[in-house]
């Protein structure tokens, strides 16, 4: 099946504007919408043209852009709701497609919106990510490239969150008509997000999973609304299209026996062991503090190491802020400059809709666009040679920070690195010490103890509907108290520090259960009282076994396979190394850094947890101090300073803030 075609199976299918369908390799069709730049034709070409591919309804043939004209003011995040339709109109895209059924057009693309086998029109059975739609993908790209009004005979791949997800599957299997690719807001590894730590998602993971469970279900009866409208209407190959659908893989099924990672089930669905093999331009762009898809794909930077055309921006954020006026601009400039071969260039009427685009995204205000670059270079190679010249990643700090405008679309700074981790981050161990201290040096030996039940705290920090993408969302963000769990605190800063990489927590722990679940979570203790979150990490205790070829001082690598999980021997200490998701964070001078441990829950806004229940009566106690003590360990980054003050609090987005109070061990 995973042979390649002929070119000549490319060449024969002719695709034109509007609906088609798609013939792949194994003889599936796949639902494929043609969109041209507004009161364009197939004659008007050749164009630059871009792939959108997803599983949401992307394929659903009528025009985005018309419905988003008539948007009313306001918003709730509706541009990326997979199942928003902007009004009552079935064969409306979903708005999670904008980027390619909106934006890329605007910008004088065609875009293909491609529907994923098992979705929608298209045809076979869902396979999430697996091998058949991983080389769909591949044959897609080749199709769409055998094109005559496709200019350069190369395409790009363009996509937020479930689109961004798929360009790095089929990326990493090289089609030759793949002119670069452009993901946002994606994860590392669908094991990663869906059992962060071995702990069970069972906030936005089992929901995602859920949906995808019901957006597969055969048409009239089940399955997205443009398929029910085209099969209603009769469309003879959309009706043609369900009858594999029956053959869906039970995905909950799969999932509930594959609690460890399983190799053959995880591996060939893995966006990171896929983007091991990317050869082409890369422009990836992510938020450290997204709620859906997590903060770990920061991970991809040292899978993508071996390519040499690789831009990352990372931002301190939420799911929708890799849309942000920090990097849109050169998002432009990179699908100008790689996909198109042509200089920058934004029509002005995009321009003038942005702040309204912004608005519906995230009901928040923000800055005006950046301008673009590179406009008037000599030639288009010139131009990405400019280009060339960015950081390999650019960190665009206290995104929401403005005084003006409290989380506003807006960061205030950035800074620029060759690597992730950056090369001159210092490795910093800060140990935890008795009191709830945290610091360098070698404390006196003592415990810290709590009981890790996930019913004490709230399930997240964030209530169901409230939307985690306004200016400032109702965070309702638990503080630690009696015990729940434990605090450390370090003493006020006398610099100011940026953190930069992924960190780690070093316990030496012991439990009266033979399992536990633990979450830590960094935050900023700020002059004012108030205190602001970072990040997080989670583990189970059981599957801290560590992959020595991957791990490293600031990042461990636990395998997560039921071959290496063992149970806390009673009585005795164990040494757990907790991974933290990535830190990019400028802690100021006067503040204090915090790090909390409990059970898993409370600090994230849609992630919540399958936890090892307790019911209150297991007991977790950690060494600190002494010879061997706990302790933090995190890159600190010299040479970079903020070049603003410290942002009111709240403003940062997703980073939620509340009066600090100190655990009951006292830090």
């Amino acid at each position: 099946m995973y042979d390649t075609p002929p070119a000549a199976f490319y060449a024969g299918q002719h695709l034109h504007q509007g609906l088609n369908y798609v013939t792949m390799r194994d003889g599936v069709k796949l639902a494929a919408t043609v969109r041209l730049p507004p009161g364009k034709t197939l004659a008007d070409g050749p164009f630059p043209t871009v792939i959108e591919y997803s599983g949401y309804q992307v394929a659903a043939p009528h025009n985005l852009i018309d419905a988003l004209l008539h948007l009313g003011p306001g918003g709730s995040g509706a541009l990326l709701n997979p199942s928003s339709a902007c009004g009552d109109d079935p064969l409306l895209p979903s708005t999670a497609t904008a980027v390619g059924s909106i934006l890329a057009p605007l910008l004088g693309f065609a875009t293909i919106s491609l529907q994923m086998r098992g979705t929608g029109c298209s045809g076979g059975a869902m396979d999430l990510f697996g091998l058949s739609t991983t080389f769909d993908g591949y044959d897609a790209v080749q199709t769409a490239a055998a094109q005559p009004w496709v200019k350069g005979h190369k395409v790009g791949l363009v996509g937020i969150s479930f689109s961004g997800i798929s360009q790095l599957f089929v990326a990493g299997t090289r089609p030759p008509g793949l002119a670069a690719i452009a993901p946002m807001s994606v994860t590392n590894d669908l094991y990663d997000t869906g059992y962060p730590g071995g702990i069970f998602n069972s906030g936005f993971g089992a929901s995602w999973i859920a949906e995808r469970i019901s957006d597969a279900q055969p048409a009239p009866g089940g399955g997205q609304p443009y398929a029910k409208a085209l099969v209603a209407a009769g469309d003879r190959q959309c009706i043609a299209d369900q009858r594999l659908r029956l053959q869906t893989a039970n995905i909950n099924k799969l999932l509930t026996e594959n609690q460890h990672r399983t190799p053959a089930l995880f591996d060939v669905r893995s966006p990171e062991a896929w983007a091991r093999h990317i050869d082409v331009p890369v422009f990836l762009v992510g938020a450290l503090q997204d709620e859906q898809t997590g903060p770990q794909w920061a991970a991809l930077i040292g899978a993508l190491r071996h390519d040499p055309k690789v831009w990352v921006t990372m931002v301190n954020g939420t799911h929708a802020d890799s849309l942000g006026p920090g990097s849109i601009t050169r998002w432009v400039e990179f699908l100008d400059l790689f996909v198109a071969h042509q200089l920058p260039h934004v029509p002005g009427y995009v321009t003038a809709l942005s702040g309204a685009l912004y608005q519906q995204i995230a009901s928040a205000p923000s800055k005006p666009l950046p301008p673009l670059r590179f406009t008037h270079a000599a030639s288009v190679a010139a131009a990405q040679t400019a280009f060339a010249r960015d950081p390999r990643v650019r960190v665009l700090f206290d995104n929401g920070g403005s005084a003006a405008a409290p989380g506003a679309l807006d960061p205030q700074w950035e800074a620029g690195f060759s690597a992730w981790p950056p090369t001159q981050a210092k490795v910093t161990t800060l140990a935890l010490g008795a009191g709830g201290t945290l610091g360098a040096g070698h404390p006196s030996a003592g415990t810290a103890s709590w009981k890790p039940d996930p019913s004490a705290r709230p399930a997240t920090d964030l209530s169901a509907g409230a939307n985690a993408w306004a200016a400032l969302p109702p965070y309702d963000w638990a503080p630690v108290s009696g015990t729940d769990g434990v605090g450390f605190t370090s003493a006020p800063l006398a610099h100011d520090e940026v953190v930069g990489g992924p960190a780690s927590l070093n316990l030496a722990l012991k439990s009266t259960a033979p399992d536990t679940d633990l979450q830590v979570s960094v935050s900023d203790v700020r002059p004012d009282g108030q205190e602001m979150y970072v990040t997080s990490g989670f583990l189970r205790a059981s599957d801290r076994a560590l992959d020595p070829a991957t791990s490293t001082a600031l990042a461990p690598a636990p395998p997560y396979l039921a071959a290496t999980a063992r149970p806390l021997p009673a009585g005795r200490y164990s040494a757990v190394r907790i991974p933290v998701d990535p830190v990019a964070y400028a802690f100021r001078a006067g503040s204090r850094l915090r790090v909390t441990i409990t059970a898993p829950g409370g600090d994230r806004p849609s992630w919540s947890f399958t936890s090892l229940p307790t019911g209150g009566r297991v007991t977790d106690t950690i060494a600190v101090g002494g010879a061997h003590p706990s302790a933090l360990v995190i890159g600190i980054v010299p040479g970079v300073k903020p070049s603003d003050a410290q942002p009111p609090c709240p403003s940062s987005r997703g980073e939620p803030c509340r009066a600090y109070a100190p655990a009951a061990n006292g830090g």
